[in-house]
């Protein structure tokens, strides 16, 4: 069903906040966040003219918008060359840790080893752990967003399962969750 701009762009700005929530865990910083959400509007409203309500609804196609803009800028950043400064190397300090927002600000006061064991997952894993789980997405609607058959999205959240099973063995013992 072809809906009339403004009854498009109504739709759209409803899905403002899950929007900017996804931005944030996928790039891990508020500015970037809101630009990703302001691209993904403007791509979304250049073209609106091939989304249909009746295919999948508008929350998942968003989403794949955003999911394609942010990997596809992500690989681009990657490519690029890293300017250093003059300083020795051995005057560099390390790197300030990345900010993950993908699972701190989401589960405040959460133990810092399942924050750790999230933080480790694969980003495609957290992608849809984090849909999943946090958003309450469906399977269909996560492979509509991620662009990936269903399969891959059940694949993907089993090995993330597994991996933070694996993870956080020692955590369930230590809480009684299982015996060792």
């Amino acid at each position: 069903m072809k809906l009339p701009r403004d009854q498009f762009e109504r739709l759209a700005l409803e899905q403002a906040d899950l929007l900017y929530r996804v931005a944030r865990r996928l790039t891990r910083q508020a500015d970037g966040a809101s630009d990703l959400v302001q691209e993904t509007f403007l791509r979304a409203i250049k073209s609106y003219h091939t989304f249909d309500l009746q295919a999948h609804g508008i929350r998942p196609w968003l989403v794949r918008i955003m999911h394609n803009l942010h990997f596809s800028r992500s690989d681009r950043e990657k490519k690029q060359p890293v300017a250093m400064e003059a300083a020795p190397l051995e005057a560099l300090s390390p790197p300030a840790p990345k900010d993950n927002f993908a699972f701190d600000q989401g589960f405040e006061g959460m133990d810092e080893r399942l924050v750790k064991a999230l933080k480790q997952l694969p980003e495609e894993y957290q992608t849809v752990l984090l849909l999943w789980a946090v958003e309450d997405f469906s399977y269909k609607d996560i492979a509509e967003a991620a662009d990936v058959p269903i399969g891959t999205v059940m694949s993907r959240l089993h090995r993330a399962r597994q991996k933070l099973t694996q993870s956080l063995h020692d955590l369930a013992v230590e809480e009684g969750v299982i015996r060792k």
